[in-house]
């Protein structure tokens, strides 16, 4: 099992206090409706909650120092690949405080194939607030066709896992 990484400096503090309660590195099912979000990618593309309707979602906080987090892009990727023409969707938040080329340079060096947005105050507080992913990386939101977020999963995903809650939530 993979476990989760603490997230260090600054957006410790800042998730630290968004979130009163530890959470711990298991699977937690919410199933509420997701909040809203508007975000610029790092190819400079808008990207709109709404654009995922009909589709599973995974929200997927992360940074590019988190052993973890490295640890499950080539499954992401992978699932990327093999099933979004099927619905699913991958959207990562990196929580980085590196310049966007050094980011960049990572999502090339990794091949991602999804859209990655670069935590900036001006972005992702909002993101933050809303979604409270806690003081541990990674951490993925799993929203279903109808916007609600069905699960939070603190710790790395490997493909397997990723497809049986896909398959799940993409029959319903």
């Amino acid at each position: 099992m993979r476990k989760c990484m603490p997230i260090g400096g600054a957006a410790a503090v800042l998730l630290t206090a968004i979130l009163a309660l530890a959470v711990s590195c298991s699977a937690q099912t919410a199933d509420k409706q997701a909040p809203d979000f508007t975000v610029v990618d790092l190819d400079g593309q808008t990207i709109t909650s709404s654009q995922y309707q009909g589709k599973v979602l995974f929200l997927n906080f992360w940074a590019t120092w988190c052993p973890p987090c490295r640890a499950e892009i080539p499954d992401f990727v992978d699932v990327t690949t093999t099933h979004k023409a099927k619905g699913l969707e991958i959207l990562g938040i990196s929580l980085d405080t590196k310049e966007k080329a050094a980011v960049q340079e990572f999502v090339k060096q990794f091949k991602i194939n999804y859209p990655v947005v670069l935590e900036t105050k001006k972005q992702t507080d909002k993101l933050l607030d809303d979604f409270q992913p806690g003081q541990f990386i990674p951490t993925t939101f799993v929203i279903d066709k109808k916007g609600r977020i069905r699960d939070k999963i603190v710790r790395a995903m490997d493909k397997e896992e990723i497809l049986r809650i896909f398959n799940r939530l993409i029959a319903e």
